[in-house]
C-alpha cells in the first residue's frame, strides 16, 4: 500500500437555494496534498411553495477544507491554496462587496 496521499476534488453540488439558482455540479479546486481550500458562498431559501406568503431563511458558507493532516490554527494562519468566493448580492443587484 502506497503512504503518498492523492490529489483531492472539491466540488459544489446542485442545491434548492431560491437565489442565487445554480446548475449542476461545478468542480471548485483540487487541491494536492499539504493543501488548503476556501469555499465561501450564501444563500437565500424559500420555506413556502406560495408566493403569496414568501418566508425566507439565509445561510452564510465559509467551509475550509485540507488534503491531508494540518494544525487547526493553519486555517487562520495559512493564506489559503485555493480561495472560492461565490458570495452575492442575495436581492439581484450589484455584486456583493468582498470584505477580507
Amino acid at each position: 500500500m502506497s503512504t503518498e496521499a492523492s490529489p483531492l476534488l472539491v466540488d459544489r453540488l446542485s442545491g434548492r437555494a431560491a437565489y442565487p439558482r445554480q446548475g449542476g455540479p461545478a468542480r471548485l479546486f483540487t487541491l494536492l496534498p499539504g493543501q488548503i481550500g476556501r469555499y465561501r458562498a450564501n444563500f437565500r431559501f424559500t420555506v413556502t411553495t406560495c408566493a403569496c406568503n414568501p418566508n425566507w431563511f439565509y445561510e452564510d458558507w465559509l467551509i475550509l477544507i485540507a488534503n491531508g493532516e494540518v494544525q487547526t490554527d493553519e486555517f487562520i494562519a495559512r493564506t489559503p491554496d485555493h480561495d472560492i468566493d461565490h458570495r452575492v448580492h442575495l436581492y439581484g443587484g450589484a455584486s456583493r462587496p468582498h470584505r477580507r
